[in-house]
């Protein structure tokens, strides 16, 4: 356990943001490594993997509520010096996650072929994110072991056995990829089925070695059977705190599946750019993601601990290096986009539309990343639905403009693009707003 109340904040931001951001650059790893082999298989091949990848966005909403509520809980628990709470909370995370992998495999099964029969541009594209989705549906539904697992880890200040474990795991399906999509060594390809297999199983070697980290090593939070049996009141504590986050993802995926949709008409091209765009987006958004992710716990303790000075020092050095940060990113996709895309395909127009794409959006990297970080002041507050509130703002401001231009004629790509930069504006204006009335009524007015 890592003591946050105490010590510079800058030094404990830059202390966990780095190794968060190398694991969570390792977990983005898993997507562009199938990508990148994939993409060999074709324009249908790489169009369908893409669309089929935007429905980890509902798993992630499931997987952030719980992970959100179980660090926001933990984290408060240690600046109050009550471990037995955290351990409550950590074992209870458990309880709850082993019943969403269950629900998510089962559910998964039934709704892939309509989803894909939704969103895919052709029958190629549908039988491609359907047969991914297929094999990657366990690995998929595993996340929720491990989110909860490293989630807690980060409540407590403790992030460097996550990193292990994520490079670990990214290592390996590094190895497999190659083996399995294109059949290297074996001779046996099994296409986007091996891409989909290589990470499930991958997956499944990351969580059990968390899980042998937690039998062996950590002492904090520990697994405890007798704590297993569902608390509904633990839970409704963990949902509260965590289903806004959750939400949040869930925003993100209606979002993305809105897109799909109204760019469908320009055919497999513009949706495999704009999927393959989306993923290198994720990646560049790593930095600025990493720093909200370590806001979080540094929060939670200081609140928990009542040094609300300390929280609100938090928002401003995360607020200004996630700035900094993705100002410079914001100039390099300015500068060379094409470069960032041309390392996973060389079709011409799967290049033109994922250039574009990472050229215009770009202008929203710094407003992106002041939304993270007012996201992570909030999870550490325990108080999420005000960044719902915010996320849920693009309703509006995105979602329902672009399905009415998806109606009139000439529609560009560019138009969809410029549309979601702007919104994303008005988005972390609002979070800004939220976050200021927040953080008066929760530490100004109980200081």
């Amino acid at each position: 356990m890592r003591d946050l109340t105490q010590g510079p904040i800058a030094g404990h931001l830059l202390h966990m943001a780095l190794p968060i951001a190398i694991g969570m650059l390792a977990q983005t790893l898993y997507f562009l490594v199938d990508l990148y082999f994939v993409a060999q298989l074709g324009g249908a091949a790489l169009a369908g993997v893409g669309a089929a990848g935007i429905a980890m966005f509902v798993v992630m909403a499931l997987t952030q509520t719980l992970g959100v509520g179980a660090m926001a809980l933990i984290s408060q628990a240690i600046g109050r010096k009550d471990p037995d709470d955290a351990n409550l909370v950590f074992n209870q995370s458990l309880s709850l996650a082993a019943y969403c992998t269950v629900a998510t495999v089962a559910g998964g099964y039934l709704l892939t072929g309509g989803y894909m029969r939704t969103i895919g541009a052709d029958a190629a594209t549908v039988e491609a994110g359907t047969t991914y989705l297929y094999w990657f549906l366990p690995g998929l539904a595993l996340q929720y072991l491990f989110i909860v697992m490293s989630s807690a880890l980060r409540g407590t200040g403790v992030v460097q056995p996550t990193m292990i474990v994520q490079i670990a795991t990214v290592l390996l399906n590094a190895l497999l990829a190659p083996i399995l999509i294109a059949g290297i060594g074996t001779g046996r390809p099994l296409g986007v089925a091996g891409a989909g297999l290589a990470t499930t199983i991958s997956i499944v070697a990351g969580v059990l070695l968390l899980t042998w980290y937690f039998h062996r090593l950590e002492k904090y939070v520990r697994f405890d059977r007798a704590l297993w049996r569902p608390r509904p009141a633990v839970w409704a504590r963990m949902v509260n705190i965590g289903l806004p986050a959750g939400g949040e993802f869930a925003l993100m995926f209606v979002y993305m599946a809105v897109i799909y949709w109204v760019i469908r008409g320009f055919g497999p091209a513009a949706q495999a750019g704009f999927g393959l765009g989306t993923r290198l987006m994720q990646s560049i958004f790593l930095p600025a993601m990493a720093i909200a992710f370590a806001t979080a716990p540094i929060a939670g303790q200081n609140y928990g601990a009542k040094h609300y000075a300390r929280v609100r020092e938090t928002f401003r050095s995360a607020a200004i290096a996630s700035s900094l940060v993705m100002l410079a990113l914001t100039l390099a996709c300015q500068w060379r986009p094409e470069w960032l895309v041309e390392g996973f395909t060389r079709d011409p127009a799967v290049i033109a539309v994922g250039s574009r794409f990472l050229q215009v959006i770009s202008w929203n990297f710094v407003a992106s990343g002041l939304i993270f970080t007012c996201s992570g002041i909030f999870q550490g507050l325990g108080h999420t639905w005000p960044a719902l509130a915010s996320s849920g703002s693009r309703l509006v401001t995105f979602m329902l403009p672009a399905v009415w231009l998806a109606s009139l004629p000439g529609l560009q790509l560019d138009q969809v693009w410029f549309l979601s930069v702007a919104s994303a504006a008005a988005q972390m204006l609002l979070s800004l707003v939220l976050l200021h009335r927040a953080m008066r009524a929760r530490l100004v007015s109980r200081a």
